[in-house]
């Protein structure tokens, strides 16, 4: 199960490759998929790299689940690469294919909206909070006005923007308990329209969550971004030590935590696939079974990357995925 869940999750890692040009005149070869192919046998094969497939998965919608890939299904080899061939609605009379471009073809990328939190180590200190909102409300909105304990003072001037956050419960690992950070979630953006010595009028012009006295704010930058897939320099392990909203059910399009940064070698773009141990039944195994493949149960991108936890998306999951599941991600070979 494992090999045939990784197969298909190399398939797809596999189309994480550096940014290209797909030649025209690079043809590949075009095999039909056969009862028992893997998505690991298939990256194994032909490619000689049998981590190749979670590369694969992620990038193709026709492979919903990397458990199986069907017979009848084509795939196309390159020298570098699988992919899997579209199918297409039979038409009666079907027009020629045109030629393949020869224009640069973009990886596949992930839409950020900038909304996403991360963690923060102890003794981190924002530019400032909100100290009161207009006619003392305890909770505040877009177009609401706000006052903020920065002003001329501290170089603030009328226009500058921030974004505000609240700061939760610090975060600990789900395995040794050492505390990882803070959890910094984005409550919205404000815009200063007057400015005092030690403190300035605001409006509120973005709320993604309720804003009131408090809340912290940081100074502004837009951080709405694409983010492309690229594959790993070196083999990482971690665990997912939360998720953004709390939940402890995490799905596809949540965002999570890890405890792997900078430090480790974590970017923005790498491609994780999530894994969950499988314990032997010593009902039914024998004895000397200490340990089974461990099952491939999703996917997620690091799009943002601190020093020693980033932030990443679920892009796929086929099981509910928990705090503690453990992620991975191995280098191209």
């Amino acid at each position: 199960m494992k090999r045939m869940l990784a197969a298909s999750l190399l398939l797809a890692l596999s189309l994480v490759a550096p940014l290209g040009v797909l030649a025209a005149a690079e043809e590949p070869t075009v095999y039909v998929i056969q009862k028992g192919d893997t998505l690991w046998g298939l990256s194994e094969r032909f490619l000689k790299d049998p981590y190749y497939w979670p590369n694969l998965w992620a990038r193709n919608p026709a492979i919903g689940n990397p458990h199986f890939i069907y017979p009848g299904q084509r795939v196309r080899v390159y020298p570098d690469r699988i992919e899997i061939e579209p199918r297409m609605p039979a038409t009666p009379e079907a027009a020629p294919s045109p030629r393949p471009s020869e224009e640069p073809v973009a990886e596949r990328s992930f839409l950020v909206s900038g909304s996403e939190g991360y963690l923060v180590e102890k003794g981190f200190k924002p530019a400032g909070r909100i100290i009161t909102t207009s006619q003392n409300r305890v909770i505040v909105g877009e177009d609401d006005i706000v006052y903020v304990d920065i002003g001329a003072d501290q170089g603030a001037r009328v226009g500058d923007r921030f974004s505000v956050y609240k700061k939760l419960d610090a975060v600990s690992h789900p395995v040794t308990n050492v505390i990882l950070g803070e959890k910094m979630i984005p409550l919205g953006t404000l815009q200063l329209t007057e400015v005092e010595g030690k403190a300035s009028k605001a409006i509120v012009t973005k709320s993604y969550q309720e804003i009131g006295p408090g809340s912290l704010i940081l100074p502004w930058r837009d951080k709405r971004r694409l983010v492309p897939l690229k594959a790993a320099q070196q083999d990482m392990d971690g665990f997912i030590v939360d998720s953004q909203g709390g939940n402890k059910a995490i799905s596809e399009g949540d965002l999570v935590f890890i405890d792997l940064g900078k430090s480790q070698g974590a970017q923005p773009g790498y491609l994780f696939y999530v894994l969950r141990d499988v314990v032997p039944d010593q009902q039914y195994a024998d004895i000397s079974v200490k340990k089974l493949p461990p099952e491939v149960i999703g996917a997620l991108v690091v799009v943002a990357s601190g020093e020693t936890t980033s932030t990443a998306l679920v892009v796929k999951s086929i099981d509910t995925i928990y705090r503690g599941d453990r992620v991975e991600v191995r280098a191209a070979r």
